[in-house]
């Protein structure tokens, strides 16, 4: 099975780079790496462009316009370059456990899509880490917290994979898994959503109205989050009522999305 791991970013470089190095020594590589980049500044690009000079796995820089959080936007561009037939989907500020790329290749399964939980770190670890540039960090570490999702006990994954199967809301975009082909049968994220808030459920919905599972990974896909402040939710209940159109109506497309008219 071949995988391209979708990393998205937009102005953070310190955090993007310890994501990066976090994946670039997993025990299981990917056989791409994208960076979803919503509109980041020279920086972001320069740092992109060292990091692949020295990879072993190709790093595809995928980027568009600072016009505003536009994460589905930006998200759909980087499925539709993917080459692989399986998507594992982060955000660029995110840590990963060393088995993280094992873990969500052995539990994928057709007919299905993957999410997982996350290890928060707290503000004071997080500025430890960025100041050292450092990417190795276990549950052990004092300012940690959600440690039980860091716990990783691989054979527990298949006895919890119902977990909270139906419930849409338990969905993270910063640790999901996908067959790129269900992705496309849906159009992807809907591009309607802009602004902070609701693009992965949403997408959740019309996956599962469509009739693909949702599985929950526990005990294994392990991330650790780095802290930022909340993002600005201005747009949020126009989001909302987009998700809740999508419930309502049983959606499995939408209009803007990877396929646009």
């Amino acid at each position: 099975m071949s995988t391209s791991l979708i990393i998205s970013t937009y102005n953070r470089s310190d955090a993007l780079e310890l994501c990066v190095k976090s994946v670039l020594r997993q025990s299981l590589l990917p056989d791409e790496i994208i960076i979803a980049d919503d509109g980041s500044k020279e920086d972001t690009g320069e740092l992109i462009h060292q990091l692949a000079a020295s990879s072993e796995v190709p790093i595809i820089h995928v980027w568009h316009e600072d016009l505003g959080f536009r994460l589905a936007s930006i998200r759909n561009k980087a499925i539709a370059k993917a080459s692989k037939e399986y998507i594992i989907q982060i955000d660029g500020d995110i840590v990963l456990h060393k088995d993280f790329v094992k873990d969500h290749v052995h539990f994928a399964k057709k007919g299905s899509f993957v999410t997982g939980s996350r290890v928060l770190i707290r503000e004071g670890l997080t500025k430890k880490m960025l100041a050292e540039r450092n990417c190795i960090i276990s549950i052990h570490d004092k300012g940690t917290k959600n440690t039980i999702n860091g716990v990783h006990l691989p054979w527990l994954s298949p006895l919890l994979q119902h977990y909270r199967q139906w419930d849409i809301s338990y969905s993270r975009g910063c640790n999901m898994a996908f067959w790129k082909e269900d992705l496309l049968k849906v159009n992807g994220y809907n591009e309607a959503i802009t602004g902070w808030g609701s693009e992965d459920h949403e997408l959740v919905c019309r996956l599962i109205n469509n009739g693909v599972r949702k599985r929950t990974i526990k005990f294994a896909g392990i991330v650790f989050h780095l802290y930022h402040e909340l993002h600005g939710t201005d747009n949020l209940n126009n989001n909302r009522s987009i998700l809740n159109e999508t419930k309502v109506r049983k959606l499995t497309w939408c209009d803007k999305g990877i396929i646009q008219n």
